[in-house]
């Protein structure tokens, strides 16, 4: 018979609510900055639980207009939970983070998609398409996600951590300060931004802190929003259940964060908002490989992907070169990120064919388990990109028919209550 003895829950190290807005929470914060304490500390091999606000720290809601989307508040984000420090790591050393589980919250069963405006946020397409604010609610059901604002798709989700890495040295931040502001200085009007740098106002720090390290961290702390030599904001999507994440390790203790859940993302997510936003629990585990950095020549972190993954082999596969041939026609040489941006304009098109708006199609490939592959960097001067659309999440056909495609009626998403697009 089943016994209570010798039976005992993983911790939760941090508790959040996802309906209470982060600034008001214990053990989050929004910048990273080694002087920001330890909120929490494991020893190697433990097993332990996390509690995530959405990466906006409750701005958005569960509605069907895009008016919270276009207000956000992005000086505050993202929210992450921690710092967890791990009993004898040290400077020089690899964490290695077991990435056990990863779930919403059963009170929460819903995500978001949301495209942002142009002036506040951007994403992949925000100068092409003068991008203004729309979003898309999903519902979750077991491992299912529908929208009742892109009708006609269901899919598996691969939900994952967007951001988790450790904390920089001060060595590492006046790095990252210095090189991302010279970068701004050179681009200082550009729109969206082409960095964001430290900004005081939204910074946060869910501690007891003396007011003068505050202050300090508040004022120098790193902005969220990339990746970094550290892991931080990369947005793998197969970091699921069932990976293993190797980190630099930069300060005693290593104290590592996370947050930015996601239910399921495309390879890109490029809404900039673009996977489905959750809030959530992730399960861990650490450990660690003295002198990993030297063992492994570690410039930025390693991943061991999910053996967990939906299984769509069917795919509708867009090519994209570095031709500029939805805008200008402008030939770039080895472009990727311009091959990529022609293969996803590719995809919008055919699937406005299909029936569905701009807007939701921008947002299905930012939230669907797309996969994207670069063809080709060498066959100057156009490098070849690919996006595979899964066949199996649609309700209807979609392949290429002698008659043509047959157009069908999806609505649209949730819009400005204005009426802007």
């Amino acid at each position: 018979m089943a016994t209570v003895a010798n039976s005992v829950a993983h911790p939760t190290l941090i508790s959040a609510d996802p309906f209470i807005p982060a600034r008001e929470q214990k053990g989050l914060h929004n910048r990273w900055h080694p002087d920001i304490p330890a909120f929490a500390t494991v020893k190697p091999g433990q097993v332990f639980n996390v509690e995530c606000v959405d990466w906006t720290g409750a701005q958005i809601g569960n509605n069907d207009t895009s008016d919270d989307i276009r207000d956000v508040d992005l000086t505050s984000v993202h929210n992450l939970s921690g710092p967890i420090a791990v009993e004898g790591a040290e400077p020089g050393d690899c964490l290695v983070v077991d990435i056990l589980d990863v779930r919403p919250f059963d009170k929460m069963p819903w995500g978001y998609t949301g495209i942002f405006e142009l002036e506040n946020g951007g994403g992949l397409f925000a100068r092409e398409f003068q991008s203004r604010a729309a979003k898309a609610i999903w519902d979750f059901k077991g491992v299912y996600a529908t929208s009742r604002h892109i009708p006609g798709v269901r899919f598996a989700g691969v939900s994952h951590p967007g951001l988790i890495g450790t904390a920089p040295s001060a060595e590492l931040l006046a790095t990252w300060n210095k090189r991302e502001g010279a970068l701004i200085e050179a681009h200082a009007n550009s729109v969206p931004p082409v960095a964001y740098g430290p900004m005081v106002p939204g910074a946060y720090v869910g501690q007891d802190l003396p007011d003068d390290i505050r202050a300090k961290i508040y004022r120098e702390g790193a902005r969220t929003i990339p990746g970094r030599e550290h892991g931080g904001n990369c947005d793998i999507k197969n970091l699921s259940r069932g990976s293993r994440c190797y980190f630099p390790v930069f300060v005693k203790g290593a104290n590592l964060s996370v947050g930015d859940l996601h239910f399921s993302q495309g390879d890109g997510e490029l809404s900039f908002c673009g996977a489905i936003e959750m809030a959530g629990i992730v399960t861990f585990s650490t450990s660690i490989i003295k002198g990993g950095v030297e063992k492994f020549a570690m410039k930025q972190p390693i991943f061991l992907p999910s053996p967990v993954d939906p299984l769509y082999s069917a795919k509708l596969i867009f090519q994209g070169i570095s031709v500029d041939y939805h805008g200008d026609g402008t030939q770039y040489n080895m472009d990727a990120t311009v091959a990529y941006k022609q293969a996803a304009l590719n995809a919008i098109a055919y699937l406005m064919k299909i029936g569905y708006t701009r807007e939701q199609a921008y947002l299905l490939l930012s939230a669907a388990p797309v996969e994207s592959h670069i063809g080709a960097v060498v066959d100057s001067p156009n490098a070849c990109v690919t996006l595979a659309l899964p066949l199996g999440i649609f309700e209807h056909d979609i392949l290429p028919k002698d008659e043509g495609l047959k157009k069908l009626e999806f609505g649209q998403c949730a819009v400005r209550s204005d009426g802007v697009l």
